[in-house]
């Protein structure tokens, strides 16, 4: 058993070889902060970076000597909602969510803490800042609510057109039974309709929900454009909305998915035809598609009715997940899976419309 006095001993021998070797003290305290599973960084109140830590200079660089905000985010002004600033302002810790972007050029999600470190006089003499990347948990949040939004549009949507689906093989069987086959046929269009609708529901969601690799190669537009016209001919018909197409032939083949352009075009046909539906002024109501050039080095598919039309505030929320105008009738995926397949071409959409007169949707591609 060790002496209470060769104790003490000891551990004044301790802090003797601590105070005697602060160089090993400090590499010692510098390997720990490597290691915090965090961005670590201390400002002075000109928002200079004075210390980083090894996961700092990993993913932003060599920070130290430069503004924070040049660092975070390539701007040469203070952040407008600074954490730091306001730890420096009241000597309290702050908490924000930021968009940052790392050294490889990739947008990051942080969560920031910053902590004031005071001098002895209590004085905030610099502020530690520690962050850490959520853009995975932010990314699975988005993915789980989308998930759940998507079973709420599914419920709605599919028992409506099962619903349909029963409504059509009752006629189909009551056709048959009385030998009526045109009663029959009836029952057929009603059937085949909400299995359009369901398939192009079904599509969409799996469109939004998955990132997908786009495989381009070079494909007439007119092509693509008189496939998806054709697919629409008969659902336009019964609508009686007149659907009609046209495209240059001195356009050339284009670089892109065949499959996820069909998938737009779809989709936007689909929009008109139901614009023209909610449209009740006018008598008569037509859609006109074209695959035309746009300029010298870009083509483009244009979408045009004459349908219910919409404001300017309702241009900018249209292509927002799960946004639609069409109350029930609609999931608010079309428009929104048609864009994000455009933006992976590299491509954009120009809305033009007016309430009342009708909308035009211009998909504007490169020719390469």
């Amino acid at each position: 058993m060790n002496h209470p006095s060769s104790t003490k001993r000891s551990k004044a021998n301790i802090h003797d070889s601590i105070g005697n070797n602060s160089t090993l003290l400090d590499l010692g305290y510098r390997g720990v902060i490597d290691l915090l599973p965090c961005y670590l960084s201390i400002q002075n109140r000109a928002m200079t970076i004075l210390f980083t830590n090894e996961n700092f200079r990993k993913d932003f660089g060599d920070g130290t000597g430069k503004p924070c905000h040049q660092v975070y985010k390539g701007s040469s002004e203070i952040c407008s909602a600074c954490p730091v600033r306001e730890s420096f302002g009241d000597k309290q810790v702050h908490i924000s969510e930021e968009n940052v972007q790392l050294s490889d050029g990739e947008v990051a999600q942080l969560i920031v803490y910053s902590v004031p470190v005071l001098d002895m006089l209590g004085n905030v003499e610099a502020v530690m800042e520690m962050s850490t990347n959520i853009t995975k948990v932010k990314k699975l949040q988005q993915e789980l609510a989308f998930l759940g939004q998507s079973f709420a549009v599914l419920s709605h949507d599919m028992k409506n057109m099962l619903e349909g689906l029963h409504g059509g093989s009752y006629v189909i069987e009551e056709g048959l039974k009385d030998g009526d086959i045109a009663l029959a046929g009836r029952g057929w269009d009603i059937v085949k309709r909400n299995i359009g609708e369901i398939s192009n529901i079904a599509q969409n969601i799996l469109y939004s929900a998955k990132k997908r690799d786009i495989k381009c190669h070079k494909v007439s537009p007119g092509e693509i454009l008189g496939d998806v016209v054709n697919l629409f001919r008969e659902k336009a018909g019964t609508m009686n909305i007149t659907l009609e197409y046209f495209s240059d032939p001195m356009l050339p083949s284009v670089n892109l998915d065949p499959s996820s352009m069909r998938r737009v075009l779809s989709n936007l046909i689909w929009n008109a035809l139901e614009a023209c539906k909610l449209d009740k002024s006018k008598d008569f109501h037509s859609v006109m598609v074209r695959a035309d050039f746009h300029d010298r080095f870009r083509c483009r598919f244009e979408v045009e009715d004459n349908g219910a039309g919409m404001d300017e505030n309702t241009v900018e929320k249209i292509f927002k997940e799960f946004y639609s105008e069409k109350g029930s009738d609609g999931t608010g995926l079309g428009l929104f899976v048609a864009n994000k397949i455009v933006r992976e071409h590299n491509g954009k959409i120009e809305v033009l419309s007016s309430p009342g007169k009708g909308s035009t949707f211009r998909v504007i591609l490169a020719i390469k």
